[in-house]
């Protein structure tokens, strides 16, 4: 299995939209917090949660995300991460202006469809992640909550809480992970 570069993000977008639907479903509605969103949909309905993503899917697909990465099996989408290193001109609220700098990247839309988790598949693209903005001379950030399950993983791969910021905490990197798979 390889990580794949998409070249044009918006072109896999309803696709993409099914794969963070099954993500949404497996955290039980946790993921992707849809924290702009008064009455969040149900984890049965699609059509409910498309209203509320999709606005900010193609924003991220065709605005924020500098590079979009995707891990398929069988043809079929099973993991996504994303990287944002130039962060001049772009809407993102939820980034604190102390890391918008030359010197941070960041690691959005990281994801694994839950039937996959515990493979293995996880710690594969957050480490190409961190390798990738390495190569541009960037430090890794993540932006989270901290009562995501995501929050102790991230921590398990060697990322440290570097300030809270707003309802979100910032991850930096640090290189210190003690494994595990997501």
């Amino acid at each position: 299995m390889k990580i794949e570069r998409v070249n044009n993000p918006l072109e896999l977008k309803d696709e993409l939209l099914k794969f963070v639907f099954r993500v949404y479903q497996g955290t039980g509605g946790a993921y992707p917090a849809l924290e702009w969103v008064e009455k969040k949909p149900s984890v049965d309905d699609f059509e409910g949660f498309k209203r509320v993503y999709e606005p900010f899917l193609e924003f991220r697909l065709g605005k924020e995300f500098d590079e979009l990465y995707v891990l398929k099996k069988d043809g079929r989408i099973i993991g996504t991460v994303a990287l944002v290193y130039n962060l001049e001109g772009k809407n993102v609220w939820w980034v604190p202006e102390e890391i918008k700098n030359e010197k941070s990247g960041l690691i959005e839309f990281f994801m694994v469809d839950p039937a996959y988790r515990g493979k293995g598949y996880g710690s594969m693209l957050l480490e190409f992640a961190v390798e990738r903005l390495k190569e541009f001379g960037r430090e890794a950030y993540v932006i989270t909550f901290p009562d995501l399950e995501a929050y102790s993983y991230y921590m398990k791969k060697g990322f440290t809480r570097v300030m809270d910021y707003r309802e979100f905490v910032v991850l930096k990197y640090g290189g210190e992970g003690r494994g595990g798979d997501a």
